[in-house]
């Protein structure tokens, strides 16, 4: 089993304290450089754009409960310079880059092959980015930079049609770093069809809109004439793509060109994991290797405490804090408490003390699988962080299979 680590760097009030956006990096990097120290393989960073607070005052805002910012970091790149910086084993990793917004596709492409080209320059160098890549969460992060319905169909579909706009940025965006020289004409057409929809009332609707009968074509994002991302000459060895998708049409289509891996959320239900691992052991590019169950990591919030004096306490404690955070993310996200989803996402993660996260480890991971550990969620108490870290590090991870 392989322990990755998750930041958010979410600067979100707790209780009634916000931590100041200089609080809020010096605590990641303290934070980072104990993973590094504990052993953790990859530091996954949430990339966030553009203020969520301001949102709110949107004519539709998309979540107009949340206090503070969702998340600081705008650029997973830079941070990584600084990771590397202080740090002398962890890798980094994104989770995840939208390449729709900030400049699309091959705006995203170039950044990271300048980003390899200099992390590259020292021949000892052997550390990777993992580079999780998706669409995007809130459309107020597109939109601003030109990513939105072009018509009444596509406003009336979005959803749809913006899967199949990821779509084509993941095909531009693969084949460039591959070290493609490409133009728009070389992406294939693509098309809606009935596995788009949410429902068949809103497929035949569709239908009858675009006068189609079997599959609706879908107008290209980016025109461009032929062009070649530089620089060139990098080190691809120390790249690895994640999509964030669990399209298994797209998870193929994007593994005909280079390896890619795939980016699981924190809440995905069992069935859909093991057919995505069935399905990559015949997808996965062939110079990727064999396919792995650690090439889906998987995310988990970790509410662990060995605070107190006894196991009782401890879980006790460790359960009420998971509590306050899950209610705490669901209003934010929503405006109301919904027990339920609370309780389900209590499901998705490790909560009590250190016999009770080892053993639910045991229960619900496979010995093979690649788990990315959420410490910091909702909780802006750096050390009471890294003493959990720890915990889990020194107490935990010895007794589950590496």
């Amino acid at each position: 089993m392989d322990f990755d680590i998750f930041f958010s760097i979410s600067q979100t009030p707790v209780g009634e304290r916000l931590p100041s956006e200089r609080e809020m990096f010096e605590n990641f990097f303290a934070q980072v450089e104990a993973a590094d120290e504990l052993g953790f393989g990859t530091a996954w960073i949430a990339e966030a754009h553009l203020s969520s607070e301001i949102q709110k005052s949107n004519r539709k805002p998309v979540i107009p409960h949340w206090q503070g910012e969702v998340g600081l970091n705008t650029d997973f790149l830079q941070l990584s310079h600084h990771i590397f910086a202080r740090t002398k084993r962890i890798e980094t990793g994104s989770a995840v880059m939208n390449i729709l917004c900030g400049g699309g596709p091959i705006a995203h492409a170039e950044r990271v092959a300048t980003f390899l080209a200099l992390h590259g320059l020292d021949p000892t160098e052997a550390r990777r980015i993992h580079v999780g890549f998706a669409a995007g969460r809130f459309d107020f992060n597109n939109s601003a930079t030109g990513v939105r319905p072009r018509d009444a169909f596509e406003a009336h579909f979005w959803p749809a049609v913006k899967g199949k706009v990821f779509e084509e940025a993941a095909l531009i965006f693969t084949r460039l770093l591959r070290g493609d020289v490409l133009k728009h004409e070389d992406i294939p057409q693509l098309y809606l069809r009935r596995e788009n929809f949410r429902s068949e009332e809103d497929w035949q609707t569709a239908l009858s809109l675009a006068d189609a009968t079997e599959a609706i074509p879908v107008r290209k994002f980016w025109a461009f004439e032929e062009l070649k991302i530089v620089p060139q000459e990098l080190r691809r060895e120390l790249l690895q793509l994640i999509i964030g998708s669990h399209d298994p049409e797209l998870q193929e289509c994007v593994n005909e060109i280079y390896p890619v891996q795939v980016f699981n959320l924190s809440i995905t239900r069992p069935e859909i994991i093991e057919q995505t691992h069935e399905r990559m052991r015949k997808a996965y590019h062939p110079d990727g290797g064999a396919w792995l169950r650690r090439y889906m990591p998987r995310t988990v919030f970790v509410f662990l405490n060995d605070e107190l004096d006894s196991a009782g306490a401890c879980r006790a404690a460790a359960q009420e804090e998971a509590r306050a955070a899950l209610s705490a993310y669901w209003t934010a996200l929503e405006g109301t408490l919904d027990p339920a989803k609370v309780e389900k996402a209590a499901d998705n993660a490790l909560i009590g003390n250190v016999e009770d996260v080892t053993e639910q480890m045991r229960e619900r991971f496979h010995p093979d699988d690649r788990v990315m550990l959420w410490f910091d969620f909702f909780n802006h108490d750096s050390e009471r962080v890294i003493r959990n870290m720890e915990a889990f590090m020194t107490k935990v991870a010895p007794l589950l299979p590496s």
